[in-house]
């Protein structure tokens, strides 16, 4: 038996851009709804379920940057932006507004495809390599445990949510932990680009890691990259 299509939300105000999008990722085999503004964006994804969203960030009414904190407010599903200026502020706001990625526009199809593809693994995990030390699978650092089987992360005994990708960073760190993780190691395992990713990506999401983990959990180490505390 196949498994369900992939159902993606496309938020898009440029009508000619939403419907190449619809269309080219229905072939792919995604089941599209588009919507041309965040407001009519965020009703249809309180409509529906979705698999993944894929918001522009400039849109009418309510944006993409407002869309994606208002969608944060009750759901971690994967959020990939869409920005016409990729070196400005609007990939920042993004990305700390709770997205998993972005893409820059005019964007070739097969390249969104990938960054789709690439989030939606993200979403289905296999527990990490090896049991934990002494625990199973439940690796313990302090008061933060990661339950690599349930997929689960306390702190202090508190279930903390994470989206796909913060977790997948997380468990990128519990299966080193004390190792100092460079940050275009984690773009290749965690995001799946090559060395020609932004770092700004893993900056943003370890910033959001660090408020919902403790801001000392995941040190810094300048010039080279990151390490979780044991």
């Amino acid at each position: 038996m196949s498994p369900p299509p992939v159902r993606v939300l496309l938020v898009e105000d440029d009508e000619l851009m939403r419907r190449s999008f619809t269309v080219a990722l229905e072939r792919y085999g995604y089941r599209m709804r588009a919507a041309a503004d965040g407001l009519t964006g965020l009703e249809l994804f309180r409509e529906q379920e979705f698999d993944l969203l894929v918001l522009d960030v400039m849109l009418p009414g309510l944006d993409g940057i407002g869309l994606c904190r208002r969608i944060r407010e009750t759901s971690l599903v994967p959020v990939l932006m869409m920005s016409a200026r990729g070196d400005g502020l609007d990939v920042v706001a993004g990305l700390e507004a709770g997205a998993d990625d972005y893409v820059v526009k005019p964007v070739d199809t097969y390249v969104l495809v990938a960054r789709i593809r690439s989030l939606l693994r993200r979403a289905t995990y296999a527990p990490l390599p090896g049991p934990g030390p002494d625990t199973g699978d439940v690796l313990v650092f302090g008061d933060l445990t990661v339950d690599t089987a349930g997929m689960v992360v306390t702190v202090a005994g508190s279930p903390v949510a994470l989206t796909p990708t913060e977790l997948k960073l997380l468990l990128e760190f519990a299966a080193h932990p004390g190792v100092v993780l460079e940050r275009h190691t984690l773009l290749r395992e965690v995001w799946e680009y090559g060395w020609d990713g932004d770092s700004r990506v893993v900056d943003l999401c370890v910033q959001r890691l660090r408020r919902k983990l403790g801001r000392d959990r995941i040190e810094t180490v300048r010039g080279f990259g990151y390490k979780l505390r044991r």
